[in-house]
């Protein structure tokens, strides 16, 4: 009797094209630029004059300061609820028609939140303010 036949299967090996790969990342390139489009940033718009180093103490001390933190606000040395800054405000900058002296120097600690800084900057425009910012400079003295 003869044997039946046996058919062996190949296993073939299935490679895609190298030129393949170039062609789907830069496919996955388009497609990401494509969704994460550039939106405009939303907010309010708010124009801040350069700071200024003010060498005249007496200029410095007629000015309004506000103090922002994430746990307070500090108004002229006086602790204020972030609701009645602009009530406050309006009261310290009534009779001040230049805009020399309707300036206020606004400073924040590292840990104020973006909205926290601009509710109140917002504040102080809205009482007719205009913020400066106070930089501090600090050195570092090495000592033999």
């Amino acid at each position: 009797m003869p044997r039946p036949l046996q058919l062996r299967r190949q296993k073939l090996l299935v490679e895609s094209p190298a030129s393949a790969a170039t062609d789907i990342a830069f496919i996955l390139i388009i497609f990401f630029l494509v969704c994460a489009s550039v939106q405009p940033d939303t907010g309010r718009e708010q124009v801040l004059p350069r700071s200024e180093e003010q060498e005249d103490k007496a200029q410095q001390s007629q000015n309004i300061e506000v103090s922002i933190s994430q746990g307070a606000v500090v108004v002229n040395g006086n602790i204020t609820e972030p609701a009645a800054v602009t009530g406050k405000l309006r009261t310290l900058l009534a009779g001040r028609v230049a805009e020399a002296d309707r300036v206020v120097i606004v400073k924040s600690t590292p840990d104020t939140s973006y909205e926290r800084w601009i509710d109140i900057t917002g504040q102080i425009e809205k009482a007719g303010g205009i913020v400066t910012l106070k930089l501090e400079k600090t050195r570092e003295v090495l000592v033999p």
